[in-house]
């Protein structure tokens, strides 16, 4: 039996963010540098695990070979070693989720970067997610601050990440693969830590050296299917096939690799593993898991609540995982003219799981749930996720916290930080994006 199930559960979500460590899982993935008398290497990318793949690969590169490049990762997300002792491969740090002119000018650079490369060269391409927002070069006729508000507008529409993927890539200069038609014809070689359900790299960091099958129409029925207004010029790209994107059989892709080296359903396995060890059962549900996030998380509680009433489908104790990406659509916004109204919640798809699980569970004896960002970044908040215990809806009785209120204003952030049950590993270096672990005993 789990003598403390807080130490358990945190525990999982650790041996969950290991298993996708650029350090531990990028050797077997790496090409043969090319003949250095003939051509050189350049590695360009994006991510929240940017900097750790570039430490990774700048480490495991032999000395004697050629290799620079440039890559952008989120702020504070550099590997503190590779921080203060920079190596051949630039990192610089942008915004995440919303961009901003750090990320546009680091994607301008990028895409300048292979300019005069020969078939002899070859490109590393390092991508993880976060890379839609951090690679955020406006397509022609677009500004930043065009780019910023459709982004704003996605992020709290409730819109799946292949959809927001889908409008992030046409009104990109440098996504939707356009970066490999301009590296063409050296040879790419792209390296992949998915945080999207399906693992598809067309829409890992929104497929920047990928071909892109979705169109321009596609792009439009997004955005009108949640309500986005687009800047006139954003709609006459779209409108015209103007921003339409590099497709399947563009001779420019030829001879390309892609390779997944790390995803979620590898980290939920090295979890499960784990709670084996502790003779527990272990069941994952799925690494695919979408909708809205307190939804999701009343799905959860009733799953929890069935093992531990019936001891169905899954005999107690045990533990349940699951993991993709849910949404969370923002119902509450404030008043800014009305200082006596509540201000915006804060927090993101874990507390906002987690408060839907919490509610719906009302206090089940036995049943403890973690719910954590595998980038260590819950939404904006500092806290990956947070824990619901048998008594989290007591312990906030007591504190004057009714969760149902909460939740109204997407405000999980300072429910879960005033019982003091926040998750918080600072940034992990890595991404495979949500992780859920239900412990029932």
């Amino acid at each position: 039996m789990v003598a403390d199930p807080r130490a358990f559960l945190r525990a999982l979500y650790d041996a969950a963010v290991a298993r996708a460590q650029p350090r531990e899982v990028i050797k077997p993935f790496l090409p043969a540098p090319p003949d250095s008398r003939r051509g050189r290497t350049l590695v360009l990318g994006a991510g929240k695990a940017g900097g750790a793949m570039a430490q990774a690969v700048d480490a495991l590169w032999p000395p004697d070979a050629p290799l620079s490049g440039l890559v952008v990762t989120r702020y504070d997300h550099v590997p503190p070693a590779y921080k203060a002792r920079p190596g051949r491969i630039e990192v610089v740090e942008a915004s995440h989720p919303v961009p901003d002119a750090a990320g546009r000018d680091a994607a301008r650079r990028i895409l300048e970067s292979p300019q005069g490369l020969t078939a002899d060269d070859l490109v590393l391409c390092l991508v993880s997610g976060g890379a839609s927002a951090l690679l955020s070069l406006p397509a022609q006729g677009l500004t930043l601050q065009d780019k910023q508000a459709v982004n704003k507008a996605l992020l709290a529409s409730g819109a799946a990440i292949d959809e927001m993927n889908c409008v992030r890539k046409h009104l990109s200069a440098i996504k939707g693969g356009r970066l490999a038609a301009r590296c063409a014809p050296a040879r790419v070689v792209t390296l992949l830590i998915s945080d999207v359900p399906g693992d598809d790299p067309s829409v890992i960091g929104s497929g920047p050296t990928v071909p892109d099958a979705t169109t321009c129409a596609d792009a439009l029925r997004i955005l009108a299917r949640y309500g986005i207004a687009l800047p006139a010029a954003a709609k006459a790209g779209l409108d015209s096939g103007a921003f339409e994107t590099p497709k399947p059989g563009d001779s420019r892709f030829a001879g390309h690799a892609v390779h997944l080296i790390a995803t979620p359903q590898q980290s939920l396995e090295a979890a499960a593993a784990l709670a084996r060890r502790h003779g527990l059962d272990a069941h994952i549900l799925s690494d695919e898991i979408e909708g809205e996030s307190r939804e999701v998380g009343k799905v959860h509680a009733a799953l929890a609540r069935a093992v531990a009433r019936r001891g169905a489908p899954f005999a107690r104790p045990c533990v349940i995982l699951s993991g993709g990406e849910t949404t969370v659509t923002v119902r509450f916004k404030g008043d800014p003219s009305d200082p006596s109204r509540p201000a915006p919640g804060r927090g993101g798809r874990a507390g906002e799981f987690l408060l839907g699980c919490a509610i719906a569970l009302q206090g089940e004896a036995g049943v403890h749930v973690l719910a954590a960002d595998t980038d260590g970044i819950d939404g904006i908040e500092h806290n990956a996720g947070a824990i619901v215990t048998p008594d989290t809806l007591a312990r906030a009785a007591q504190a004057g916290l009714k969760a149902s209120d909460y939740l109204d204003r997407n405000d999980a952030f300072t429910f879960f930080d005033r019982l003091g049950d926040l998750v918080v590993p600072g940034p992990t270096f890595t991404n495979v994006n949500d992780f859920r672990a239900l412990l029932i005993r």
